[in-house]
């Protein structure tokens, strides 16, 4: 088990490492920290040779109406330990604008 910031505790375990609650909660914190953009969601968290990816959507510019807040997608990187590596925005759009298919 370990300590959470929030002072909850999660299981982890030697060879999984952490959980991908504890990674998401991680990931969410660290990127907060570095650029002051809390994520809104978390839709994408998949595990790779070199750790963890997850996507992040952010409000980067708030408007009112909110409908034409501008929002952005970023892609961030973890290590196995849920440590980040990186990040980049991949994407920005106006909330509410669906994907092109």
């Amino acid at each position: 088990m370990t300590d959470t910031s929030d002072g909850t505790r999660e299981k982890t375990t030697a060879t999984s490492g952490p959980s991908p609650l504890a990674l998401l909660r991680s990931a969410r914190e660290q990127l907060v920290e570095l650029t002051g953009l809390y994520p809104e969601s978390l839709p994408r968290l998949e595990q790779t040779d070199d750790g963890w990816v997850l996507d992040a959507e952010v409000v980067e510019l708030a408007r009112v109406p909110e409908s034409m807040s501008l929002m952005a997608l970023y892609e961030v990187t973890l290590d196995p330990d849920g440590q980040l590596t990186g990040y980049r925005r991949i994407r920005r759009y106006e909330r509410g604008r669906s994907d092109r298919g």
